[in-house]
C-alpha cells in the first residue's frame, strides 16, 4: 500500500504565491508519475500538473506559465510551486501518484492524497 502525505495549503491573496508538497511511502517499486489534480466546489477533478519519471512534465492549460511541477525521486516527493494565484484556482488540491509493484507480477496503480484546500482571496 501506499500513503501520500501533503502539506503546505492555505489562504493566499490574489497575486501571491504557494508551495505544495507531497510524500509518498509504502512498499512500490517505482512511482512512474507524480502530480497534482484539484477540484473546486460544483466542478469536476481537473488536471494541474504531472511529472512523469525522468521524461516530461503535463500542465492544464489553466495554469502554464504560472505554476511549476518539480519532484525529488530520492525523497519520493513532489513539489508545486504556484504563482500569480488566481481566486479562480481556489480549489481542493490532491497529490496523484502511479506506482509501478510487483507481487507475483508487474503491475501500477493510481494513489490520491486526501487533499489540502487552496484559497485565493481577491
Amino acid at each position: 500500500q501506499v500513503q501520500l502525505v501533503e502539506s503546505g495549503g492555505g489562504l493566499v491573496q490574489a497575486g501571491g504565491s504557494l508551495r505544495l508538497s507531497c510524500t509518498a511511502s509504502g512498499n512500490i517499486l517505482s512511482f512512474i508519475v507524480m502530480g497534482w489534480y484539484r477540484q473546486a466546489p460544483g466542478k469536476q477533478r481537473e488536471l494541474v500538473a504531472t511529472s512523469t519519471s525522468g521524461t516530461s512534465t503535463n500542465y492544464g492549460d489553466s495554469v502554464k506559465d504560472r505554476f511549476i511541477i518539480s519532484r525529488d525521486d530520492a525523497k519520493n516527493t513532489v513539489y508545486l510551486q504556484m504563482n500569480s494565484l488566481k481566486p479562480e484556482d481556489t480549489a481542493v488540491y490532491y497529490c496523484y501518484v502511479r506506482g509501478r509493484g510487483r507481487d507475483s507480477v508487474f503491475y501500477t496503480k493510481d494513489y490520491w492524497g486526501q487533499g489540502t484546500q487552496v484559497t485565493v482571496s481577491s
